[in-house]
């Protein structure tokens, strides 16, 4: 088995904003289909950091904390109506901590990405970390 050539480092930019809307994109379409249909009207935004205010309330101690983060009112909460004048749930991926992240560890981006999707889109559903831990798999 011959392995992929090794990319050219020293000329790759650090993936933009774009760049990680697409990897967010295919994870996500990477997901299984039934966890994918009850995500309907979950809005997924890049970003390279928190706000202050979500730093503040998240009691950050640096804008490199926060990978991802989902808002809104989940479905263990408020169940599957949403209220009129209700803002859609969002889940925020935040570009430059994850890629600090990655830059410390020894996975790929893709499973990065997908896992911290996976992660903040859980939270919408109330599931278990067990649960997430296995669409992530379903997904790989």
């Amino acid at each position: 088995m011959t392995s992929a050539p090794a990319p050219d480092w020293a000329s790759l930019p650090a993936p933009s904003l774009d760049d990680f809307e697409t990897l967010a994109e295919k994870a996500f379409g990477r997901l299984p289909a039934e966890f994918r249909a009850l995500c309907e009207g979950v809005v997924i935004k890049v970003e390279d950091f928190p706000d202050d205010e979500t730093l503040d309330e998240m009691q950050c101690e640096t804008e490199f904390d926060l990978l991802g983060l989902f808002r809104g009112t989940g479905l263990a909460q408020a169940g599957a109506t949403p209220q009129t004048g209700q803002f859609p749930n969002m889940v925020w991926l935040y570009r430059r901590p994850i890629l600090d992240y990655w830059a410390a560890h020894e996975e790929t981006l893709g499973h990065l990405v997908t896992h911290v999707l996976v992660h903040e889109i859980g939270h919408h559903f109330g599931l278990s970390d067990d649960d997430m831990y296995g669409i992530e798999a379903a997904a790989e």
